[in-house]
């Protein structure tokens, strides 16, 4: 089965259980107080990442290298504000674990390795054809 589907259908399933589940251990209000403080604190958490990660990306352009780790670290930060938007916990949970730079570090580990840069083999010799030419009439200055 395709797996957007399989998480169109099972994400909802999770959050309206854990919606149950939580509601009717605190109370419907708080439920619903916890998710909105999620949303707006995650949001407000991401915000203040981004920045930094835009600092360490131009911090990386004035060396003059490449800033891959910081172009996927704020694709996984603007991802996560989205996660901590929609209403739910478990959503919530991975928004708050991708906005964090070190559970961050851990799960972007293996998109990394895409990008590192790779040095290329210097040569000191160039590769090409040669034929020799003697002429009769050269000219000795």
């Amino acid at each position: 089965m395709n797996t957007v589907l399989l998480a169109v259908i099972l994400i909802p399933i999770v959050e309206i259980y854990l919606f149950i589940k939580i509601g009717s251990q605190i109370g419907a209000f708080s439920t619903i107080f916890l998710v909105f403080f999620t949303a707006v604190v995650g949001v407000y958490y991401a915000r203040y990442e981004g920045i930094n990660t835009l600092r360490s990306g131009m911090t990386q352009i004035i060396k003059n290298q490449i800033p891959a780790h910081e172009l996927i670290s704020g694709a996984a930060i603007a991802f996560a504000a989205v996660l901590l938007i929609i209403p739910g916990f478990a959503t919530d949970l991975i928004g708050f674990l991708l906005i964090i730079p070190i559970t961050r570090k851990l799960i972007l580990k293996r998109f990394d390795k895409k990008f590192e840069n790779k040095e290329t083999k210097k040569n000191d010799f160039i590769e090409g054809e040669f034929e020799d030419i003697e002429d009769d009439n050269d000219r000795k200055i």
